[in-house]
């Protein structure tokens, strides 16, 4: 009888941070071969997730079949001066062996600090018996700070509350997210120092386009310009592939202009940075859970695309592209909102409203992103071991 390799049990915990999903490991948890990056660590990852599935349901893992919960995040104790814990985020590929470590992941950041808090990774004389736990996050993938402010009750982790956040289908309690300076500083925010470029895209057209690096890099569009109205839901997207195809098209040659890329070839290896979102002034629309979205209660539409998918809600990075963009006259964005000073603007997206806060500066003659926050809530799924075969990694 043939000799298969017995399955390897590690901790992990299932949570939902904002509206994504994904699987959290302590770095010390992790198999030995799986503590440094590398194939190996991918390859069991991959494992975890049910990655690659060509049938694109990850039906033998973790992942459910999108983009929002094909996400992996290691935790470990951080030795970055002012800050308590490292995060390091994985997008993982659906139907490829491939786990992209290039950017962060926005939703997910609401939930690593009630995980660091429940697992001891941050200092118990900063933790209060009740009250607010500020949680200084050191995000690895783009060597950002992130504060998350927790709500504690009788010294635990406040999980359960009454915030709504649309894309989510329960409340829960409600846990605030700043990202402090989300552009480097190094770098700029703006690529081709252009509030708004000319892209071109051979076989496709001419578009204007807001390129911006801050949260994730993200490429702007009028949703008029793609023929789009903006309320546009995931079934109208997803489905047409000729669309997805000029989309990724769009995609690749303004991730070449931003200079991410050197080559077009490269965006396929790229999924997950930059994004492609499209923006419209407000209009009604009927949000995907068959909630009504009045003009009057949003600042603008937009729509954003996640590993070749249209996002069924928002991603959390792209949200605060939005905010910085939003909040800075002359881009698309701001353009969509009505070109007037913001401070904060509330989008419409395909599961209904988010309200973002945005604050930047222009410094020497070049903006410069401050801080961005946005409210978002996390709650533990399950707590335990996750199995993954021995020869998998």
């Amino acid at each position: 009888m043939a000799h298969f390799a017995p399955q390897v049990a590690v901790k992990a915990t299932y949570m939902r941070g904002g509206t994504s999903k994904g699987t959290f490991f302590k770095l010390d948890d992790l198999p030995e071969r799986c503590q440094t990056p590398g194939q190996a660590r991918d390859n069991f990852l991959l494992r975890v997730v049910g990655s690659p599935d060509p049938y694109g349901k990850q039906i033998d893992g973790l992942g459910n079949g999108s983009s929002s919960t094909s996400k992996v995040v290691i935790l470990s104790k951080t030795d970055v001066a002012n800050h308590d814990v490292n995060y390091l985020f994985g997008q993982v590929a659906i139907d490829k062996a491939m786990i992209d470590w290039s950017g962060n992941c926005g939703n997910l950041t609401a939930a690593v600090g009630s995980f660091a808090i429940a697992n001891g990774l941050v200092d118990a004389s900063k933790v209060p018996q009740n009250g607010i736990c500020e949680v200084r996050i050191w995000q690895q993938n783009i060597s950002k700070t992130i504060i998350a402010h927790v709500p504690m009750t009788d010294g635990q982790v406040q999980e359960t509350g009454d915030f709504e956040l649309d894309g989510v289908t329960f409340p829960a309690a409600e846990v605030k997210i700043e990202f402090i300076d989300p552009v480097d500083s190094d770098g700029d925010m703006f690529p081709t120092g252009n509030l708004i470029d000319k892209l071109n895209v051979p076989e496709i057209g001419e578009f204007d386009v807001t390129m911006i690096n801050a949260g994730i890099p993200t490429i702007f569009l009028n949703a008029k310009d793609l023929g789009f109205t903006g309320t546009e839901l995931q079934k109208d997207i997803n489905s047409n592939q000729e669309i997805l195809a000029k989309l990724e098209k769009i995609r690749a040659h303004g991730a070449v202009k931003m200079g991410l890329i050197a080559a077009l070839t490269e965006a396929q290896t790229r999924q997950h940075t930059p994004k492609i979102a499209w923006v419209a002034p407000p209009a009604d629309y009927t949000a995907s859970s068959g909630k009504a979205v009045k003009a009057g209660d949003i600042d603008l539409l937009a729509r954003a695309m996640s590993m070749g998918q249209l996002h069924h809600a928002m991603m959390g990075t792209a949200s605060v592209a939005i905010g910085t963009a939003a909040t800075i006259k002359g881009t698309l964005v701001n353009q969509a909102a009505g070109g007037k000073a913001l401070s904060e603007v509330r989008f419409g997206h395909p599961s209904g409203t988010l309200l973002v806060g945005g604050e930047s500066m222009q410094v020497d003659g070049k903006w410069q992103a401050k801080k961005v926050s946005m409210s978002r809530s996390a709650r533990r799924l399950m707590v335990g071991e996750v199995y993954v075969p021995g020869d998998a990694f």
